[in-house]
């Protein structure tokens, strides 16, 4: 799509319709409640008349909510590096039984490597300025892309979990500071529960102070992300400096060798490797949901640089956290929480709560980043009538919260690395597939005005599916299956299924992105409503640009 048909496409208006659901007061009690749910749809100019295939929040940015500069994009990774979960990556390193120097080279590699995916994943959103949801139209169909949508949900539900639970450690850090008492409360429920009454009192907690933040609108969060990016790297370092001074001068903390030697460091390093591109392989398919409120479409190409930076740097925190706590207390410390609740006089408590409280903003801009906002715009792509960002935002926060067990997977670093690396499987795949297509298949190209319309250049051959991307995504994760059953059973018998799993993020991106390009060359697609190929339709389109 030329650059002319997107600008008009972006500063198309939508005008508010009624949405046909007044059902008067004697239609019953369902009637009304649904009369209550159904939204006031603001019209597509996209999407045909009264359909369901988008409501606002689907619809490509307008100018005016296009607010995100290039620095907001420094800003957001600062604020998303420095937190407690990638703190305990620089830790999770160093407890496989990698040296510090490794684990740094492991955490650089592995951040420039999802720099790159999530780069040229975020410029199509840049230049476009459509949603993840929407942009999957282009690569798996019409239809088949819900079921991209569907994976994106669950995998995000999880993570919001994951993050409630570090928020929760926060709080319950706080209070600590606090009430050194509410140390001692006493657990009232049962083992098989995996969680005490006093950390359930900071998880209810945490839920509360978490749901204001989902009504704030998403082309606004990035004044939280300034703010946290200013806080938390001051708590940051001012937790080394203090590791450091009371270990003597840090000498002692580099000195902690590799566990491993020969092969078994190899596959220790790629297995660490592949964890840390799991830590943002949902940004290499979300980027797009921020990334189209991008004011200029080059914007996303300093990530590029902030990306490795900044997560070197966190990773080297927490891997001085780390040894420092061997020197301190006797056992490795992977979280920071755990290191500040060791300090129990009057200070220390000063200081544990604003470096708990620094890290509580820090996970609540993370949580709005990287999990609340793609669940809630893939759930407004699946009932686009019903949900908008805003409720699917209140859902993902219940859903997340409580449907979700976090304590389950957070409790070892073993689990942690298995759940890191279990859900690339299916994200590997997607982004392989979504980048091939735009960057190589259709040569930066696609008509957005086709992906609102179900029969459109983008409904493929039948079924509203392109089958090309379909045994892609098969042939990109169903090998990584042997491997994912021995992470969490045991069961596999072959070391080279294991080993492939290690490296499973490389082979899911690289397999998929080459047989898509390789089944689209062969067998190019077809358009159901064109009766022509997509590149000559798009090549079409781009002849009526130049002529208007």
């Amino acid at each position: 799509m030329s650059d002319s048909e997107t600008k008009e496409a972006s500063y198309s208006t939508a005008h508010a319709v009624p949405s046909g659901h007044n059902h008067g007061t004697s239609g019953g009690f369902l009637s009304r409640l649904r009369g209550k749910v159904v939204l006031e749809v603001e019209e597509s100019t996209y999407a045909p008349s009264g359909s369901r295939w988008s409501n606002r929040d689907l619809d490509p940015v307008p100018p005016e909510r296009q607010t995100w500069h290039t620095y907001d994009f420094v800003t957001y990774w600062i604020s998303d590096a420095f937190s407690v979960s990638n703190w305990r990556l620089g830790s999770v390193m160093v407890a496989v039984g990698l040296s510090w120097k490794l684990a740094l080279v492991a955490i650089g590699l592995g951040n420039f490597i999802m720099a790159l995916v999530v780069t040229y994943n975020g410029l199509i959103g840049a230049r476009l300025h459509i949603p993840f949801s929407v942009q999957a139209r282009a690569s798996f169909g019409f239809y088949f892309s819900y079921v991209m949508v569907i994976f994106r949900v669950v995998v995000s539900l999880f993570w919001y979990g994951i993050g409630m639970w570090i928020g929760a450690e926060c709080v319950q850090a706080i209070i600590f500071s606090w009430a050194p008492s509410f140390r001692d409360i006493p657990n009232l429920l049962p083992e098989s529960a995996g969680i005490e009454t006093g950390f359930m009192i900071s998880y209810f907690i945490y839920f509360l102070i978490m749901l204001p933040f989902h009504s704030v609108p998403v082309h606004k969060v990035r004044w939280i992300f300034a703010f946290k990016a200013v806080v938390t790297p001051i708590a940051c370092l001012a937790l080394v400096g203090w590791i450091v001074q009371s270990t003597g001068g840090g000498e002692e903390i580099f000195s902690f060798g590799n566990r491993y030697s020969g092969s078994q460091l190899g596959w220790a390093f790629m297995s660490g490797l592949n964890a840390m591109i799991g830590n943002f392989a949902t940004l290499g398919v979300n980027m797009n949901d921020f990334a189209r409120y991008s004011r200029k479409p080059s914007s996303p190409y300093v990530q590029l640089i902030a990306m490795p930076v900044v997560f070197i740097l966190i990773g080297l925190f927490g891997i001085i956290g780390a040894n420092g706590s061997r020197i301190l207390y006797g056992s490795l410390l992977w979280d920071p929480i755990l290191i500040i609740n060791n300090w129990t006089s009057p200070g220390g408590r000063a200081a544990a709560f604003f470096i708990a409280f620094a890290f509580l903003i820090s996970n609540i801009a993370i949580l709005l980043s990287a999990h609340t906002v793609a669940v809630a715009v893939d759930l407004s792509t699946l009932w686009p009538k019903y949900i908008n960002l805003r409720r699917g935002q209140y859902i993902c926060c219940i859903l997340g919260t409580w449907a979700v067990v976090p304590w389950k997977i957070l409790s070892s670093v073993e689990n942690l690395l298995d759940f890191l690396d279990a859900y690339t499987i299916w994200l590997a795949p997607i982004s392989g597939i979504l980048i091939a297509d735009y960057w190589i298949v259709h040569r930066q190209r696609a008509y957005i005005q086709d992906l609102y319309q179900p029969d459109g250049m983008y409904a493929y051959e039948r079924w509203g599916t392109n089958w090309r991307a379909v045994v892609a995504f098969t042939i990109g994760w169903v090998p990584l299956v042997p491997g994912l059953a021995n992470a969490t059973d045991g069961s596999a018998q072959s070391e080279g299924a294991i080993h492939l799993y290690d490296v499973g993020y490389f082979y899911g991106f690289l397999a998929t992105a080459t047989v898509y390009i390789g089944l689209s060359w062969a067998f190019p697609a077809t358009s159901r409503a064109t009766g022509k190929t997509i590149t000559q339709s798009l090549d079409e389109k781009e002849r009526e640009d130049c002529l208007a």
